[in-house]
This record gives structure tokens, sequence and C-alpha cells, in this order.
């Protein structure tokens, strides 16, 4: 899946906004700093475009292997 950070926190975790408007979720997709794949935490901005694998969270749904669009 492609999306686009909508925000970070701080305290290493961060929401994307899928690209496709069938996965609109209130808030954005969680995804914490240890699922990022050839990224440092540090570097992500809001407005990046990234690729991600989509998992259903005890808290809603959260973004695993996420990564650059190739």
């Amino acid at each position: 899946m492609r999306g686009k950070v909508e925000s970070v926190s701080d305290r290493g975790f961060g929401f994307i906004r899928a690209s496709d408007p069938t996965l609109e979720i209130k808030g954005g997709i969680f995804f914490h700093g240890r699922q990022l794949i050839d990224m440092v935490f540090d570097e992500v901005q809001p407005g990046q475009f990234v690729e991600f694998e989509l998992e259903a969270g005890p808290k809603g749904p959260r973004a695993l292997n996420v990564r650059r669009p190739a």
C-alpha cells in the first residue's frame, strides 16, 4: 500500500494517510518507528510518501514495514 505521512511524534511514532480513499481512517494509520525499513525516524517528515503493509492492531489498523516508495 501507499500513503503519505500525516504526522510524527517526538515519542517515536506517527500516522499515515492511505492513498486509497476507501481506507479513509480517522486520525490516520498508526506506525511505530521500529517498523521503518532503511529509514531513520528522525528524518521522517509529514507529507513524505511511503509504502507499507497494513495490519489490524489492538487499537485499530497499523502500518508495518514502512519504507520509501520503489
